[in-house]
């Protein structure tokens, strides 16, 4: 068994990558990655199984505030997972916008 880590980008090139994709298919690609199932990642993410289950199938979103929670549980970069579900937000509401978040001063 190989003791590698499953992440083979680096931060920079994860974030590009992930550029305009959604949080929902993030935390199913993260989880599918780390082999995790559903339950696993949903307890370590404090959450039901049937709520992630909800938000990797599109029937329930995540706010900036739970995808900072997110970020920081999973060890990634939270403007690139806020930026998502902002994204998101805007366009369950019809609007077709790109996020681009900076640290406020």
């Amino acid at each position: 068994m190989s003791t590698r880590s499953k992440n083979l980008f680096g931060t920079r090139d994860l974030e590009r990558r992930l550029k305009g994709r959604t949080i929902r298919a993030f935390l199913r690609d993260w989880r599918r990655t780390h082999e995790m199932s559903q339950a696993a990642f949903a307890r370590k993410l404090g959450m039901s199984r049937a709520n992630l289950c909800d938000i990797e199938r599109g029937r329930k979103g995540v706010g900036p505030e739970k995808a900072a929670e997110i970020a920081a549980i999973v060890g990634y970069s939270v403007h690139v997972l806020v930026e998502m579900a902002i994204e998101e937000q805007l366009e369950a509401s019809g609007l077709r916008f790109s996020v681009s978040l900076k640290p406020a001063v």
